[in-house]
């Protein structure tokens, strides 16, 4: 459909090197968008634009500290330089330590913060007026259950993903006379490597997830792509502020 054709678009994808991240470049690139993806690691950031090139999506990939404003205004100036526009924004990077709350070092905590949260302002701040510019835009920040719900080993993550979501209503309040609709994704439980390691740090969680999602399963990184594309197209144009869970009704579930 028309509705959700990008191939007017150009999208930024931070993290976009793996996961959910990654899935989500490729759904809203098979969808017409060109695509940039911004990573620290150049050899993933080769190897998932190489895989983007050979389903012909248009693509660059850039590698950015997304906790750094002067790295990530790099990154902005690189992407105008290569395709003249930029339309949407993921800010997909993320990370985390597992430990008790009374266990981090400050660093620790300070770190996840920074990945998780201060990373999406430096970006949606840079990316601001570039979209102002084309007279509008989208930006999609990657929540997570845990801005729901605490989590006992990830009380900075849980604070970070809380955040992401407060963020995400100011913007999209900030910015909605300028045509940019902002909304965040919090993914239920996905297949990914970050939650293959909690899987051997939590061995219990495996089975937990499974019988409390009603769909009975953990999602897959291509379970976003779906979202991606409908955030990223104009079929969203009167959506903004909102937080929307992809999980398989694991958090309606009580």
């Amino acid at each position: 459909m028309e509705l959700f054709n990008l191939s007017a678009k150009v999208a930024l994808v931070t993290g976009g090197n793996g996961g959910i991240g990654f899935s989500m470049a490729k759904a809203i690139g098979k969808a017409g968008a060109k695509i940039i993806i911004a990573g620290r690691n150049d050899d993933k950031n080769n190897e998932s634009i190489e895989e983007l090139k050979s389903i012909d999506v248009d693509c660059i990939s850039l590698n950015v500290d997304v906790t750094s404003e002067s790295s990530c205004d790099e990154m902005i100036k690189k992407s105008m330089s290569h395709f003249g526009k930029l339309n949407i924004l993921i800010n997909n990077a993320g990370t985390n330590i597992r430990k008790r709350p009374e266990d981090y070092e400050l660093d620790e905590w300070k770190s996840i913060i920074d990945t998780n949260l201060i990373s999406m302002f430096i970006c949606s701040k840079a990316c601001f007026p570039h979209f102002k510019s084309v007279g509008g835009g989208k930006i999609i920040n990657i929540g997570s259950m845990h801005s729901l719900f605490g989590a006992p080993l990830g009380s900075a993550y849980s604070a970070s993903k809380g955040g992401v979501v407060q963020l995400t209503k100011s913007l999209a309040n900030s910015w909605a006379k300028d045509n940019i609709q902002v909304n965040a994704v919090l993914p239920g439980y996905i297949d990914t490597k970050l939650t293959q390691q909690a899987r051997v740090d939590i061995p219990e969680l495996q089975k937990r997830v499974e019988e409390r999602t009603p769909v009975g399963r953990w999602g897959n990184p291509d379970d976003l792509g779906g979202i991606a594309v409908f955030l990223s197209s104009d079929g969203s144009n009167f959506i903004s502020g909102t937080a929307i869970p992809v999980d398989g009704g694991y958090s309606i579930n009580g």
